[in-house]
């Protein structure tokens, strides 16, 4: 998983995310439907409500200690991790697989032997959607695309199942309080007379009164939202937005079990230059908003920022990464909500005989309007 501080002192490796059954020693694992763990050998179920992960609180952690690489050893840890030679992602793998293929775009993957340190996910949004559930979902979305290719359509309903892999985000809170010069913008008519074709005509023309204001602005910023994956196309990841932050729970790695966990690649300096970023555009709203009138300029703002925390959160999605014809074509599914995006696959030949059949509609209406001149 890659880092963005510099190497520490030697810190011994976290212990992969397995938890055996009490009754019959198998492999636990999360249960989005039920919310709990359960036991696919004997059908053996733990509760999730009453380990010591449930006294602890959704902690933030100070940014600028993070930059200089102050966090306490107890907010860090050191994972291992596989990355993809196509689209660089970097997920956990269980120990005993040495081969597999990326969740992302399906290449075939080689598990790698390296350990990597990171900041340590403070909270996980746990998954709300099984997998039948999720693939369902993506189903009738692929079933919706009047000019998919029928075989992606059936390879997909029939193929292998989905992965549930927890997807890496910043957030981030600030205080910011902003002072700004511009312009404020009052509108009114003017009358003109002007000539026409058909002789003077009177009109009303809009003219803008501008006068110079000057202010201050302040607002606090909670949990602003940013990606820190690479792996997937961010228009996917924002269009399966909105997520219910407000159903965070303290990061615990039972959560993970069963699923797999991807590392973040954009670091918490680039991840917080995209939240200011957001910051800047709603600040400049409120400004206009503080300036009033008809029409608002802004010509210069100052803003201060204070007091800036952030988390490491894990969101989950349900990927789908199919190979067709050479292509490849991934679907995801909002672990929570079951809102699904993706690659838009085209059918060539449905696309073609929807042209020809529009043409031969075109002719035979042509035809019948001819014979009824």
């Amino acid at each position: 998983m890659a880092s963005d501080l510099p190497p520490p002192a030697p810190v011994t490796p976290q212990a992969e995310h397995h938890f055996p059954c009490d009754t019959c020693g198998s492999d636990l694992r999360f249960d989005p439907g039920a919310g709990q763990m359960i036991c696919d050998h004997c059908g053996n179920t733990e509760p999730l409500d009453h380990g010591p992960w449930r006294a602890a609180t959704i902690r933030e952690l100070d940014f600028q200690e993070a930059l200089s690489d102050a966090l306490p050893r107890a907010d860090m840890e050191v994972t291992r991790v596989s990355k993809c030679p196509n689209c660089a992602a970097e997920v956990e793998f269980d120990p005993q697989v040495h081969a597999t293929e990326c969740p992302f775009c399906a290449t075939p993957v080689v598990a790698d032997t390296g350990t990597h340190r990171h900041i340590k996910p403070r909270a996980v949004l746990p998954f709300g959607l099984d997998e039948p559930t999720a693939h369902a979902a993506m189903n009738d979305w692929l079933g919706a695309l009047w000019f998919a290719p029928s075989g992606l359509k059936d390879y997909a309903r029939k193929g292998r199942r989905m992965q549930g892999i927890y997807v890496p985000y910043w957030t981030f809170d600030a205080d910011t309080a902003s002072g700004y010069t511009g312009e404020r913008g009052t509108v009114y008519y003017e009358t003109r007379t002007v000539m026409r074709k058909e002789g003077p005509e009177k009109v009303r023309v809009a003219k803008v009164l501008w006068r110079s204001v000057s202010g201050r602005v302040a607002r606090f910023f909670d949990d602003v939202l940013v990606l820190a994956s690479r792996s997937l196309p961010k228009r996917f990841t924002d269009a399966l937005a909105p997520w219910d932050l407000a159903a965070l729970e303290p990061y615990t790695p039972e959560y993970l079990a069963g699923f797999r966990a991807e590392g973040y690649a954009v670091t918490l300096e680039e991840g917080f230059a995209e939240a200011r970023a957001v910051m800047d555009a709603t600040i400049a709203r409120d400004i206009r908003f503080d300036i009033g009138g008809d029409r608002q300029r802004i010509h210069s703002v100052d803003t201060t920022v204070r007091d800036v925390t952030f988390k490491h959160v894990l969101l989950p999605v349900w990927l789908a990464a199919y190979k067709y014809r050479g292509e490849t074509f991934r679907f995801v599914v909002n672990g929570r909500t079951g809102k699904v995006q993706g690659e838009r696959p085209w059918s060539t030949i449905k696309i073609a005989l929807a042209v020809i059949a529009g043409a031969i509609v075109a002719a035979v209406f042509g035809y019948l309007y001819a014979m009824n001149q």
